[in-house]
């Protein structure tokens, strides 16, 4: 049995038109963008990365001896990966926690100095 469009071209050929461009493809389907800041959350200091890179609300609480590269002064809100718009003041998204908001005041072992 022929498909639908095959049965198009076939009557289009007997009647003398052209034949029907073919069916074009679905459109694929887009990764989802990044959620809005309002849907952001802000980030719980016991979330399995966040341990891990040593994260605190605020950077006074590093344990400097565990991470040497601390420095007093680094901060989140000066970090090259924190994007301070985020309707919540005083916490920003972070590229190394997608889906999250960090306090501007914390720190991570991720800290990279903006430039």
């Amino acid at each position: 049995m022929p498909s639908a469009a095959e049965a198009r071209t076939a009557a289009e050929a007997s009647a003398g038109a052209e034949p029907a461009a073919p069916d074009a493809p679905a459109p694929q389907e887009t990764p989802a963008a990044a959620p809005p800041a309002a849907e952001l959350v802000r980030l719980d200091e016991s979330d399995g990365t966040a341990q891990a890179l040593g994260y605190r609300h605020d950077a006074a609480q590093v344990d400097a001896s565990r991470y040497g590269r601390y420095q007093a002064g680094q901060k989140c809100s000066n970090c090259s990966l924190y994007q301070a718009e985020s309707g919540d003041p005083g916490w920003g998204a972070c590229s190394i926690f997608p889906g999250k908001l960090v306090n501007g005041e914390g720190w991570c072992s991720a800290y990279v100095p903006a430039a």
